[in-house]
């Protein structure tokens, strides 16, 4: 059955909110029901440069307004802390907390129980082709796991 271009966008949105709801649930179940899709994202995009509400912005793809805001939230839950820019001590910069780091990593857990429950719905091989066709598509330069790791803070 063939279906149309909206179709396949519904799908693909379907599949996101499923991934990204589940795994709120469980970070909500572990303890951190503050947490929304965007704080995660976020920190993620501020641990691997976005120390700005500018940058931040640009790489959600949102205001610099909205990008404020995320971050004020951040700050008052304290997953984000300001700190001096090693370049300009004039400039405060954000950085991921240690709790911060703490989040990510169980929501990375979360998202990789997700992946495997759908790898044993479609089969692992199927799974990995369609990561595949989506970087083929929509590309993978946001999808930067050692930019997020955390590898210098563990």
């Amino acid at each position: 059955m063939s279906r149309s271009g909206a179709d396949l966008a519904l799908l693909l949105l379907g599949g996101y909110r499923s991934l990204v709801e589940s795994a709120g649930a469980e970070l909500a179940a572990r303890g951190h029901d503050d947490v929304r899709p965007v704080h995660d994202f976020a920190m993620r995009a501020i641990a691997s440069g976005a120390n700005s509400a500018s940058e931040l912005g640009r790489r959600l793809a949102v205001s610099k307004q909205a990008a404020a805001k995320t971050i004020a939230v951040l700050l008052e839950r304290g997953y984000v802390q300001r700190g001096v820019d090693p370049h300009d001590a004039r400039r405060k910069r954000i950085e991921v907390t240690p709790l911060g780091w703490e989040v990510m990593r169980q929501g990375e857990a979360a998202f990789d129980a997700l992946r495997d429950g759908w790898a044993r719905r479609i089969g692992a091989e199927e799974l990995a082709a369609l990561e595949r066709q989506l970087a083929t598509l929509v590309g993978d330069a946001a999808v930067r796991p050692e930019a997020a790791g955390g590898a210098a803070h563990d």
